[in-house]
């Protein structure tokens, strides 16, 4: 038996399949549908690359705030400045202030009270003021307004002032006016820089400015002086 074969009896190779060549035409559009997938995959590499080192920047940066703007314990809070504006007000008052012994030292009467806390000082509207002398001598101050320190003891008064020392047995009353009267009444004394009236008995005088001190028997007046003196005998 013969076993040999001839080329032509062997059955036909299958041919190999090979991928075609895309045209020249097509590779540019190729390559461009690559770079536009491809930015969004470079961003998205990007964002899970730094993503934790981002974390970490806004943990620290909320750490450090938190630490800044915690309040040390013990530390007490700085005050703001206290404004200009009253904190309480009355109208139609009466207030009244006593000694220790029980006796009256003072009485501020008005039509309006208003206090500011920055200065601790009262501003006072058509103001009557009473005040009591170790001495038992009475002293009234009334003016279309008032300023105060904050125990009354100190009184500005402005417009239409006036200060009477009331008269004691044997001694005549003595009396300010002007448009501006500054009263101590814990000191005795009464100030004025602006023209004032002075009035004891039936003698006047009147000044520029001057100062009154009770305690010392002192009378200051300044500027032009122009004083009317009564006789004693009449």
């Amino acid at each position: 038996m013969n076993l040999s074969t001839t080329a032509t009896d062997l059955p036909p190779l299958p041919e190999l399949l090979l991928p075609a060549s895309p045209a020249p035409h097509q590779t540019g559009a190729l390559e461009r549908r690559s770079l536009r997938r491809s930015w969004p995959a470079r961003i998205t590499a990007l964002l899970s690359a730094y993503l934790p080192l981002l974390m970490m920047t806004v943990l620290a940066l909320g750490t450090w705030w938190l630490v800044k703007n915690t309040p040390v314990p013990g530390e007490a809070a700085t005050p703001s400045a206290p404004r200009h504006e009253p904190d309480y007000a009355m109208t139609h008052f009466t207030v009244q202030r006593f000694l220790p012994s029980g006796g009256m030292r003072l009485q501020v009467e008005g039509d309006a009270l208003r206090h500011y806390p920055d200065t601790d000082t009262l501003e006072i509207d058509k103001a009557r003021v009473r005040a009591w002398a170790p001495d038992g001598r009475v002293t009234l101050a009334t003016a279309n307004r008032a300023q105060s320190n904050g125990d009354a003891t100190e009184v500005q008064l402005t417009g239409g002032a006036h200060v009477t020392r009331q008269a004691l047995a044997g001694d005549d009353a003595i009396e300010f006016r002007g448009e501006f009267l500054h009263a101590f009444f814990k000191s005795e004394r009464v100030q004025s820089h602006l023209p004032v009236t002075v009035t004891r008995g039936r003698s006047v005088v009147t000044a520029d400015a001057l100062e009154y001190d009770n305690i010392k028997g002192l009378l200051q007046l300044k500027g032009r002086v122009r004083a009317t003196f009564a006789s004693p005998n009449k």
